[in-house]
């Protein structure tokens, strides 16, 4: 028979799991809406910050604009700007997801406390995704008053990952009290094959970040009607970038070709399918990108699935060591609860 206190433990678990399971998701929507923001150039759609116009709603028509707005954010880049309420609204949608995460990343915080004395690490962790998250607040604001600033856009996204890397591991440290230890053959060295492609797809999504910032450049210089003379006119950093995928693809089927000789199974064989799809799929976009004009839905696709892909292999690499990244958590397996394997 379970205790209650362990029925209590466990549904606060539960909890945390949820909380936890919830905001990486919409961590990867504010991902993706940032994708969009670019991809449909709507990153002034709101010259000011936090407000956007001067208003927390903001505007649906130009008529409910002073007649000078452009003079008005000219200091913002928006002196040649036309008021575009599509972009406008693209960029408002986006924050209000930045805000629902730090919202939901508060909560995992407080859920996190019940674990201050049986596992610290989990409640000290959820605390710096917190603080993380308003430090990313502050840098979305800098990037508006930088003027989408190159290097700053780039540090805004290593910050998400960072923010992401940091929840996937306590959401993965608490679900591992419900995983039996794992069986597979060839462990560490598939960890380390695996170590190795996640690095190189981190960095390639950094180089892709840099290409980026190239795209909005010409964009800005040809227009939307020379969409199809994008990639021609894109410099280094795009080839650099686009070499750079054949290592990509090379890491990629190596640890999962060493992956599939283990014959594994459970849930470490489903990320692992996953992941490779998910960088096939990733692949598909930016082939995409870069012969067929750079339409602009396969831009925040081809981010989006490639940080969720890197999430993916992460995650599997704190499986693939549960026994020595996670060891305070072998005491905390109570009775009643499920072991699945991995």
């Amino acid at each position: 028979m379970i205790s209650s206190t362990n029925r209590i433990e466990y549904r606060h678990e539960q909890q945390f799991r949820s909380l936890a399971l919830l905001t990486v998701i919409t961590i990867y929507l504010v991902i993706l809406a940032g994708g969009i923001v670019r991809g449909t150039g709507s990153g002034m759609g709101c010259p000011d910050w936090p407000k956007c116009f001067g208003q927390w709603v903001p505007p649906t028509d130009v008529a409910q604009l002073p007649p000078n707005y452009q003079e008005v954010y000219s200091h913002r880049g928006y002196g040649d700007t036309l008021f575009n309420p599509v972009k406008t609204w693209i960029e408002y949608v986006n924050r209000l997801l930045g805000v629902l995460t730090g919202f939901f990343i508060f909560l995992t915080f407080l859920s996190s406390l019940r674990f201050l004395k049986t596992d610290r690490i989990t409640t000290v962790l959820s605390f710096a995704a917190f603080i993380s998250v308003g430090f990313q607040g502050w840098l979305g604001s800098k990037v508006v008053s930088s003027l989408l600033s190159p290097w700053m856009v780039t540090l805004h996204m290593l910050v998400a990952i960072l923010i992401v890397g940091v929840l996937l591991y306590v959401t993965t440290r608490s679900y591992s009290t419900l995983l039996a230890n794992n069986s597979l053959t060839n462990r560490v060295v598939i960890s380390r094959f695996l170590v190795i492609s996640t690095i190189i797809l981190l960095a390639q999504i950094l180089l892709g970040t840099q290409v980026r910032e190239e795209v909005d450049h010409v964009a800005h210089r040809l227009g939307e009607t020379g969409r199809g003379q994008w990639v021609d006119n894109l410099g280094i950093k795009f080839a650099i970038h686009r070499s750079f995928s054949w290592i990509v693809v090379i890491t990629q089927l190596l640890w999962y070709w060493r992956f599939r000789r283990s014959k594994t199974q459970g849930i470490i064989l489903v990320l692992g399918n996953g992941a490779v799809v998910l960088t096939v799929v990733q692949i598909l976009t930016g082939i995409t990108l870069a012969y067929l004009g750079m339409p602009a839905i396969a831009q925040p696709i081809h981010l989006t699935i490639a940080i969720v892909a890197l999430g993916i292999q992460f995650v599997l690499i704190l499986l693939l060591n549960k026994e020595s990244l996670f060891p305070t958590q072998e005491g905390r397996l109570s009775s009643g609860k499920t072991v699945r394997t991995i």
